[in-house]
């Protein structure tokens, strides 16, 4: 069984490498000078991705029978070179090197997925003693429908990831996230005592409730045809709907709730279909913004500070520098 060595991220010009990644792009052939080349996009279990570049020779069906064993989501054994190319590092793998799609057995899935950071079975008895703390029977029922018994539903909010990168992308993350987004609600609620706890709690336990169907794993984290055509948000609305509407929850509710899950982006520059419109889908937005914002920062730091020695490092998705000690 073959076993990942390096992080992508970890990766550095004139590195010669043995290792294993997974294809998430197949970019086509091409002619060159001397023959024909391939080009891949690769990743690792943390998201990131690399060029790879297969350098062949003049015999194009020897090419194409490579590239055609190679399919997206493809764990592959790469041989060659990490080289500078366009201010970018690349893989690059000149014959003999080969790259080899491996079978089932040869390598680990779990390689390719980021562990949980905390205990399943812990944030699971945290969910449930969430959904037990509410007052108002229509709102407890709702949730104890969807999280306790709906054990299809549970069973995959448990390992679901949170994100494909940016934040919580790891098993169990989209659960860790929901709960950290609950606590953030709760602190609200000791803050403004006016405000519904009950609507506060259920809107953040379903606000993402759409990525079970917008993102999936297979050997990476990935967005589903569904996802990618509609996100999460109008997912989740859509399945959520369905659910008040089979249960007859209360149209109070159901339009608070639902309403929460259109407008937990904030605003509509940031992909929400309705901005929010009273203090509980408010408080939600910013527990929502606070929990990803907070772990994406923390993933940044832990993995700049396995790859720099500086001070500060350069974050391209928030345009500054971010610092690291």
């Amino acid at each position: 069984m073959y076993k990942r060595k390096h992080l992508i991220n970890d990766l550095k010009e004139n590195d010669k490498i043995e290792d294993i990644f997974v294809v998430k792009i197949k970019k086509g052939i091409s002619p060159y000078v001397n023959g024909y080349y391939f080009h891949l996009l690769l990743s690792d279990h943390t998201g990131k991705t690399i060029d790879y570049k297969y350098w062949g020779d003049d015999n194009e069906e020897k090419i194409k029978e490579i590239y055609n064993s190679i399919k997206p989501d493809s764990v592959v054994l790469v041989q060659g070179k990490v080289q500078l190319h366009g201010g970018k590092l690349q893989i690059s793998t000149n014959p003999p090197d080969t790259i080899r799609v491996l079978k089932e057995w040869e390598y680990d899935p779990e390689d390719f997925i980021m562990p949980p950071r905390r205990d399943l079975e812990e944030m699971v008895r945290e969910l449930h003693d969430y959904v037990e703390s509410i007052q108002n029977p229509e709102v407890k029922r709702l949730l104890t429908h969807i999280f306790i018994e709906n054990k299809d539903i549970l069973e995959k909010f448990k390992v679901h990831p949170g994100a494909i990168e940016i934040h919580h992308n790891w098993k169990g993350g989209l659960l860790q996230h929901t709960l950290e987004v609950a606590k953030f609600c709760d602190t609200a609620k000791k803050m403004f005592e006016d405000l519904d706890r009950d609507i506060l709690i259920a809107g953040a336990l379903l606000h993402d409730i759409g990525k079970l169907d917008e993102i999936k794993t297979t050997t990476r984290i990935k967005g589903t045809i569904t996802g990618q055509l509609q996100g999460h948000i109008a997912l989740g609305f859509h399945m959520l709907s369905n659910i008040v509407k089979k249960l007859g929850i209360n149209e109070e509710i159901s339009n608070k709730i639902l309403h929460i899950i259109l407008s937990h982006h904030g605003w509509q520059s940031f992909g929400s279909p309705k901005e929010p419109m009273f203090p509980e889908a408010m408080v939600v937005y910013y527990a929502d913004e606070m929990s990803s914002k907070i772990a994406e920062l923390i993933e940044f730091k832990k993995s700049s500070l396995e790859s720099t020695e500086d001070d500060f490092m350069y974050n391209k998705r928030h345009r500054r520098n971010i610092y690291l000690k």
